[in-house]
């Protein structure tokens, strides 16, 4: 699944083009990688996502296309 669309379905970022602008600035990392919004992302990845002076990082637990609202907390754990 791509990042930006990972991010959305996960609800870490709202919007998928908030998604994907935070990805074109370079505020999005993969494994300590910048990561571009179409890279591919899969169970294991850590994410460190900076939002201004704050940053999450989680890793990733599971993959789905579509998650009820409920259960999308648990596609990540924070670290």
């Amino acid at each position: 699944m791509r990042l930006d669309k990972y991010l959305k379905v996960s609800r870490l970022i709202k919007r998928r083009t908030v998604a994907n602008e935070a990805c074109d600035a370079g505020r999005v990392m993969i494994n300590g990688n910048v990561a571009k919004a179409s890279t591919n992302v899969k169970p294991g990845d850590r994410l460190s996502i900076s939002f201004g002076n704050k940053e999450v990082n989680v890793e990733i637990l599971d993959v789905s296309e579509t998650v009820r609202k409920d259960e999308a907390g648990d596609m990540y754990r924070y670290i």
